[in-house]
């Protein structure tokens, strides 16, 4: 989360296309688009080196001024190029700073569990997000999560996480498990009794064809 609301400034794209696009972040911009409160989506273009900073910083929510015309966004997607490392493009919709969202945030894990210095004891992590609902404004970074205090056998729910914000409420059902300390022993059991269950699941139809019969 941040105190203050980045500026992003932009310019209006005339023209769209891959072509175009490429040309654009040759010259150092991002290709965007603004859409959503009942009006236009309109095409930009912003500052590819400002924008990763603030993108960087773990940023969701802007003040973007396009020409001169200033309004608040929620940054909602990120287009990446065929390799996943680069982003090509950016989403951005209109929002009152004063609307609630549904978000997750991702569980930072933090200290070092007492259970795990018992020989053969791990620490498993089901689930490392949580779904909120948050001011526009408390959109969470991540959530840290204490583990010091954890023993071998227990676990932590959703409903354990000290949310950053009285304001924010917790989506997931509060009974999910997003860590827990079992010995080694404990988890092979489990996966042996998954692979049974799997595998019970999926009986063999008489007079079906085998999948890899399917395949070919």
């Amino acid at each position: 989360m941040s105190d203050t609301t980045p500026m992003l400034s932009a310019t209006k794209r005339e023209r769209t296309g891959s072509r175009y696009s490429r040309r654009l972040r040759e010259s150092g911009s991002l290709p965007a688009v603004v859409y959503g409160h009942k009006e236009e989506p309109v095409s930009i273009a912003l500052d590819m080196h400002e924008t990763m900073l603030h993108l960087r910083k773990g940023e969701k929510v802007f003040e973007l001024d396009i020409e001169g015309s200033k309004q608040h966004v929620l940054l909602k997607d990120l287009g990446y190029d065929y390799l996943g490392n680069n982003i090509i493009h950016a989403d951005f919709s209109r929002v009152d700073l004063n609307e609630r969202v549904d978000t997750k945030a991702h569980l930072t894990f933090v200290g070092d569990a007492v259970g795990l210095k018992t020989t053969g004891a791990i620490m498993m992590h089901p689930v490392n997000d949580i779904e909120l609902n948050v001011l526009i404004t408390n959109l969470p970074d991540h959530i840290d999560v204490d583990v010091s205090g954890m023993e071998v056998g227990d676990v932590l729910h959703a409903s354990d996480v000290k949310l950053p914000l009285d304001s924010m409420v917790l989506l997931t059902d509060p009974d999910t498990i997003i860590a827990q300390i079992v010995m080694k022993a404990q988890q092979a059991e489990g996966d042996e009794a998954g692979e049974v269950s799997a595998d019970a699941a999926s009986p063999e139809v008489i007079g079906e064809k085998p999948a890899e019969d399917k395949a070919e």
